[in-house]
């Protein structure tokens, strides 16, 4: 097996995705050489007297906050003049795309069906301006983690929100309008698509073999060797042999968890350690490229949360090297121009 992807001709691939339950297509021979991935351009910092999160009023509803990774105390109508000091905090969207004053009604139109987009949507904002991931310590990792599990464990509360979605956008190709480094926590009142596609193919998995598929695949892809990252007590790092774009990386525990939020304070402290190893990993192969990664856990269900224990939590990342054209958007099948094998090899490279 592993000579078959040694080989300088490597032959084209129609790929399926188990959970997606979808088709990627690896095509090696589209693409030039590995540099050709690297930025092409060099990013602009904006001053801080014109950046929004710089210069945060005062007033401001704050949520969470937290300082050098302890949590800072704060009652329920605080805002940001009652901190003295903080380095991560979280607030609410000025521009959300749900809103929580809303009230949740159907109403049909003609053959369609429409919700007031009901939700919380939240902002998690790191203090130092031109700080971005590459640049992130050990403790800056576990800071962001921590606060997205508390936040999380808040907003959970909310009986109307099932799903919790949190996402970081890392510049302008990657959908981030705004230079500051800041994530972002949605709640809504229903699961999304892509999520909803994988619970469904992972309990016809459970059903069938009476195991976790995500547990399943990690320990084939630890023996197989071929597309893992890196590994540690914990979690573990691979490029997906159906990968959605080039480069893409999912960590994933490897003890069996369907929610994120039950995460310990030992786990994510070697989540952290595994986020900084692929950052700074894209960084020496990339050159610091744009990229998006975002969390995909088990839906709320506050009656029965055994109902998803055939799920497995992870996040996915996602740099920015390539572009989407038609084929893509009308056959729904992503060209991946090199294969997982090779972005594995050259990531694992640049950690040792």
């Amino acid at each position: 097996m592993k000579n078959y992807y040694e080989k300088k001709e490597f032959v084209p691939e129609l790929r399926f995705d188990h959970l997606g339950r979808d088709w990627v297509i690896i095509a090696k021979k589209r693409a030039f050489r590995p540099k050709e991935f690297k930025r092409k351009e060099r990013v602009f910092i904006p001053p801080k007297k014109t950046c929004p999160f710089c210069n945060i009023e005062k007033d401001t509803k704050i949520f969470l906050g937290y300082l050098n990774n302890k949590k800072i105390l704060i009652n329920k109508n605080q805002t940001l003049k009652d901190i003295k000091d903080w380095t991560t905090i979280v607030i609410e969207n000025k521009y959300p795309a749900v809103e929580s004053n809303l009230i949740l009604k159907k109403e049909k139109v003609g053959p369609y069906l429409r919700i007031p987009a009901y939700g919380i949507h939240n902002i998690v904002v790191l203090k130092e301006h031109k700080k971005q991931l590459f640049n992130f310590s050990l403790s800056d990792f576990k800071e962001l983690i921590s606060v997205f599990k508390e936040r999380y464990y808040q907003i959970s509360k909310e009986k109307n929100i099932k799903y919790i979605a949190i996402f970081y956008n890392q510049g302008k190709s990657a959908g981030a309008s705004i230079f500051h480094p800041h994530a972002q926590i949605i709640g809504i009142p229903l699961i999304d698509p892509d999520l909803n596609m994988a619970l469904i193919s992972s309990k016809k998995f459970y059903q069938k073999s009476k195991k976790c598929i995500y547990c399943f695949s990690n320990k084939w892809e630890e023996k197989e060797g071929l597309r893992v990252v890196y590994k540690n007590k914990y979690f573990i790092a691979i490029c997906p042999f159906a990968s959605k774009s080039a480069f893409q990386v999912i960590i994933s525990p490897r003890f069996h968890s369907a929610f994120f939020e039950k995460i310990t304070n030992d786990q994510i402290k070697y989540l952290a350690e595994i986020f900084q190893i692929i950052i700074k990993s894209y960084d020496k192969v990339l050159d610091r490229p744009d990229l998006n990664f975002y969390l995909h856990t088990a839906p709320l269900d506050h009656k029965n949360y055994k109902k998803y224990q055939y799920y497995h939590w992870h996040f996915t990342f996602l740099p920015k090297v390539s572009l989407i054209a038609g084929f893509e958007l009308g056959a729904k099948i992503e060209i991946i121009t090199i294969a997982p094998e090779e972005a594995a090899k050259l990531l694992k490279e640049a950690i040792l």
